[in-house]
């Protein structure tokens, strides 16, 4: 296994943040860690990067224990924090050959790893750092953290802030570097990105819900879900909370997605107590389960 974690706890003072984390990325995996702000899963990535030490448990990275084999781990793993945090004031070209050299190594050496990304923001290459928008400074970071030719690739949330296109080109750059035998380990809070690994774990709290594949985590969604709108958005959702047999009620877009705690639910129930409340242009239509609502079920 590239990534094994088993029952890692990790406390600040009286707050839980990790409680008993345990999981196995498999080399060349694309491993997703899915969960909201303050879930955790920053504070795993410090551990399995040897940048803090867990309270209890062990966990392996690349076959080197993270406490004993710290120097090896480091050697042998990129990693992108959420934060943008290479050197602002010097250029692309100079932050990329300053890592290159702490690793002992070149651009020109490892090229072909980077090239695919590094073609994209090669343009300005004399810019600093600072500078660059969001997305190129993303790209900018990846090609840091892949300079060495890591064999295990931690990147923490590193799509948050960035634009909807960038988003999209990063994760296609992803693909491409699991076809290199990288083991990528990435952590988002945007349930869409859920689907674009092999394998995730929903976490919150500091607690793992559940591990699967995207497709089989959404497959275990345990009731039907149907789509509701009305001509009032804030009333509905109201409306439908005080429903008494209501088992979930989630606005979902232009949506609000509701479950009911009946096995023999009639929809032209639910839209009679909508009426009954004034609502009107009333809509229940069937729709299947996505990982943000697995997500919402688990952590209820």
């Amino acid at each position: 296994m590239s990534i094994t974690v088993s029952n890692i706890s990790k406390s600040y003072k009286n707050i839980k943040a990790l409680q008993e984390i345990s999981f196995k990325v498999k080399p060349g995996e694309l491993f997703g860690l899915i969960g909201p702000d303050g879930a955790g899963k920053t504070t795993l990535f410090r551990i399995l990067t040897t940048l803090l030490i867990a309270n209890e448990g062990i966990a392996t990275v690349a076959g080197f224990d993270v406490v004993t084999d710290y120097k090896k781990i480091r050697n042998n793993v990129g990693y992108m924090p959420g934060k943008f945090s290479l050197y602002q004031d010097l250029t692309v070209e100079e932050n990329l050959n300053f890592f290159a050299t702490i690793f002992g190594t070149t651009i020109e050496e490892n090229y072909d790893l980077i090239k695919d990304v590094y073609v994209q923001i090669e343009p300005f290459k004399e810019r600093r750092a600072g500078k660059l928008s969001g997305g190129m400074k993303q790209k900018l970071a990846l090609c840091c953290a892949l300079i060495h030719k890591p064999k295990v690739l931690f990147l923490d949330e590193p799509t948050t802030g960035v634009d909807p296109v960038s988003r999209k080109e990063f994760w296609e750059m992803l693909k491409r570097l699991q076809q290199k035998d990288i083991t990528i380990l990435v952590s988002t809070p945007y349930m869409d990105e859920a689907a674009l690994c092999d394998r995730i774990a929903l976490i919150q709290d500091g607690k793992i819900l559940e591990i699967d594949t995207p497709e089989a985590i959404v497959k275990h969604f345990p009731k039907q879900i149907y789509n509701v709108s009305a001509n009032n958005m804030y009333q509905l959702i109201n409306s439908l909370k005080a429903y008494e047999y209501n088992h979930s009620v989630f606005p979902f877009g232009e949506f609000v997605h509701y479950t009911d705690k009946r096995s023999d639910f009639n929809p032209m129930e639910l839209i009679v107590h909508l009426e009954s409340k004034k609502l009107t242009d009333i809509e229940v239509t069937k729709t299947t389960a996505t990982i943000e609502d697995t997500f919402m079920e688990l952590a209820k």
